[in-house]
């Protein structure tokens, strides 16, 4: 039995998702309201909520500051670039974001939970996995963008 308007987790799918985090996601894709959105994993609520929104004028460096460094977290980023055409583009990434350094509960908690997660964001282009900021600096993005 579901109810309308908040997604139910179950022990096999992980957190639910709150409804903000997807209205977030769809003003970052439709309005372009937002540059970047982080979501964490409330326990108590046990949904995924917003935590951070980025405006449109933040860097992709301020986006990367603002994952912790000890813990995981999901986001989206809307990467601008322009094609070797000169045309204006622009592509949703994905980011699960797992460092090593992180709790084995937490990591645990994001892996069970992102699937479910990442279906409830239609629109996004690309995803990446990344447990250091190597894996996900802005040549990966560019690179995986054209």
């Amino acid at each position: 039995m579901s109810f309308r308007g908040l997604s139910r987790p179950n022990a096999s799918s992980g957190m639910g998702v709150a409804d903000d985090s997807k209205n977030t996601f769809m003003e970052l894709k439709q309005k372009k309201v937002h540059r970047y959105v982080i979501f964490k994993v409330d326990e108590k609520k046990r949904e995924v909520v917003v935590e951070k929104i980025g405006g449109p004028a933040e860097s992709y460096d301020d986006f990367a500051a603002s994952l912790p460094e000890n813990d995981c977290r999901y986001a989206v980023f809307d990467f601008d670039f322009v094609t070797s055409e000169n045309c204006q583009k622009s592509k949703i990434f994905f980011i699960a974001w797992s460092p090593s350094t992180s709790r084995i509960r937490a990591k645990m908690l994001y892996a069970t939970t992102k699937e479910r997660f990442r279906r409830e964001l239609d629109g996004v282009h690309y995803e990446i996995q990344a447990t250091d900021p190597t894996e996900m600096d802005l040549e990966v993005l560019r690179d995986r963008a054209h």
